[in-house]
């Protein structure tokens, strides 16, 4: 019973100290830039040494892979959550709910969010299949479905262009196509339009751009979302 208890302990105590470890190169990232994220920086924060850490994280790459993963997996369950919790036969509110899931998430996780869609960490190479693959698909098939309950409004032939699939990376289609098969080449460009709108004025906050330009960037966030709506043929709240 006390080598279980002992056991329980490290374990616990190891789980502490990487999430610790994770914080703590997300707040250099944030102070200074992605190049600030190194083991050595992350044991002086932290007061542990040099071997110690590396005995959680053989290298910065393995810690920058797992940074990422655990990032794409929050955003991808928060804007999820949101959808679930809208209105399933309301495309508009489903839109809406996605999109400040989407915008709140990365006001609170600033420095993950730059990790993620922003700043590259120089030198990191990601792993074969890339660092989050099974996150990044779910943001991915998230923003289809957008365009996809969209989709009977806006679609006819013709719309959106004269898109074909060669149009687009079959790394993409082969994670929308199997999702949304109804979907044709136009949708899937609209899926793109959709996340770029989006996309855009939540980096430029971010990122600080909109400060000096206005004092309600939520305010402009919510008439960029009315607009986007408009033109799809729904209506917002």
């Amino acid at each position: 019973m006390a080598g279980t208890r002992s056991t329980g302990r490290r374990e616990r105590l190891r789980a502490e100290t990487t999430a610790e470890i994770k914080s703590t190169a997300l707040e250099l990232m944030g102070s200074g830039g992605p190049d600030a994220i190194t083991l050595r920086a992350i044991a002086r924060e932290m007061g542990m040494t040099a071997n110690a850490i590396y005995g959680y994280f053989a290298t910065r790459d393995d810690l920058v892979t797992a940074l990422i993963a655990d990032v794409y997996t929050a955003l991808a369950d928060a804007v999820e959550a949101a959808w679930s919790a809208a209105p399933a036969k309301d495309p508009a509110a489903g839109i809406q709910a996605w999109a400040h899931a989407f915008r709140d998430w990365a006001l609170a996780n600033a420095e993950g969010f730059r990790l993620i869609y922003g700043d590259p960490v120089p030198g990191y190479r990601a792993p074969e299949g890339g660092a989050a693959p099974d996150a990044a698909q779910r943001v991915c098939v998230g923003i289809a479905g957008l365009a996809a309950t969209a989709w009977p409004k806006v679609g006819s032939p013709g719309a959106d262009g004269d898109f074909v699939w060669a149009d687009f990376d079959p790394g993409l289609l082969d994670k929308v196509r199997p999702a949304f098969p109804e979907l044709p080449p136009a949708g899937v460009a609209l899926a793109l339009r959709i996340w770029g709108r989006l996309h855009g004025l939540v980096s430029l906050e971010v990122y600080g751009h909109l400060r000096a330009q206005t004092a309600s960037p939520d305010k402009l966030f919510g008439s960029e979302l009315a607009q986007l709506l408009g033109s799809l043929g729904l209506k917002a709240d």
